[in-house]
């Protein structure tokens, strides 16, 4: 994912060094040049409890709030043992995204299923934009064509209604984003991108805000494996949980 994750914002990855040693990484990709969105914080084990972590935070944490001013907003997906501590920087919890894993089944694709290839670029990047929140055509170019994997979009009537992404991981595959206007199509959307991965491990992060999404995991048989806390600070848009049954990343939103 490094080369998509680049694209979203190159200015956007901060690395920890002690005496020429990485000891830790993290990134705050801005979007539309006012909404962070921080991720990827790590610190290697043996450098952990003795203020690096701390350090590193209050920097980058200050680049990102030079570049997005004070009218903008962040979001982050944390752990939820560390929800206490990103309170003190002013994050606020929204809600649980859950990681759910289950096996990918052979299904025929849906006939409102289509290669998401097919639709005009502007078209997918306005439906994801207002699934988002803010623009990222250039993630988008290079997410949506995943070597191994698959972009699906449901049209209906000629009308773009919902779209996911599925992608390869280290174990199995994960799909992300799966955004939908209707229980219909988000389970069609799932079907479709699931039997591109028959047998083998498969992911969906839902927000467990949309009972929908809790639903559709359910009825698929996935279970919970991991999870995070959504939290957001100053004025992060408002999302349509509603029509989010997957969201694209842990990392960058």
């Amino acid at each position: 994912d490094a080369e998509a994750f680049l694209a979203a914002d190159p200015r956007g990855f901060h690395a920890m060094e002690v005496r020429g040693e990485l000891i830790g990484g993290a990134s705050t990709v801005i979007y539309d040049g006012r909404y962070g969105f921080v991720g990827l914080l790590i610190v290697k084990p043996e450098w952990r409890g003795r203020g690096w972590g701390l350090a590193f935070w209050r920097y980058f944490i200050g680049q990102m709030k030079m570049r997005i001013g004070p009218e903008g907003g962040a979001a982050l997906d944390g752990v939820f043992t560390m929800q206490d501590k990103y309170a003190l920087s002013g994050f606020r919890f929204s809600h649980r995204n859950l990681r759910m894993e289950g096996k990918g089944v052979p299904a025929g694709l849906h006939p409102k299923l289509i290669d998401a290839a097919q639709l005009p670029s502007a078209t997918l990047a306005a439906y994801d934009r207002a699934h988002f929140g803010a623009s990222r055509e250039a993630f988008l170019e290079r997410w949506l064509a995943p070597q191994g994997g698959r972009a699906l979009a449901f049209v209906e009537n000629g009308t773009l209604c919902g779209y996911g992404v599925i992608r390869p991981c280290h174990e199995g595959a994960k799909i992300g984003p799966l955004f939908a206007d209707t229980p219909e199509a988000a389970d069609a959307l799932f079907r479709g991108l699931s039997a591109h991965v028959p047998g083998a491990s498969l992911f969906l992060d839902i927000p467990e805000n949309n009972p929908e999404a809790v639903a559709l995991a359910a009825r698929h048989g996935l279970r919970e494996v991991f999870g995070c806390a959504r939290m957001t600070l100053g004025s992060y848009p408002e999302l349509p949980w509603s029509r989010i049954y997957g969201v694209t990343t842990f990392e960058l939103g």
